[in-house]
């Protein structure tokens, strides 16, 4: 599983959820993640449908298949019970 992370600088949701996202990948080690900076990644931001609602974080399968996204701030807990559903993805 990876999850692709899109944010910007001027977002303040995406400023909370920065800290967050880096806790959970210390404590998670066998998490691929991947940051898009919405303001320089057009492409990605148009090949995965991200809209202008930021962050946004795409759940990925093994074969880049889309599992799930979550859209704004979230809290720990809530990111930790979908990685724990995903994980073998």
């Amino acid at each position: 599983m990876k999850v692709l992370k899109f944010g910007a600088v001027w977002c303040p949701g995406c400023l909370i959820m920065k800290p967050r996202w880096a806790e959970i990948e210390k404590e998670n080690s066998w998490l691929e993640t991947e940051y898009f900076e919405y303001d320089d990644n057009m492409d990605k931001v148009k090949e995965y449908e991200v809209g202008n609602v930021l962050p946004v974080f795409i759940f990925l399968d093994k074969d880049g298949k889309e599992l799930t996204r979550l859209k704004g701030e979230k809290d720990k807990k809530d990111i930790l019970e979908l990685l724990k559903k995903y994980k073998d993805n």
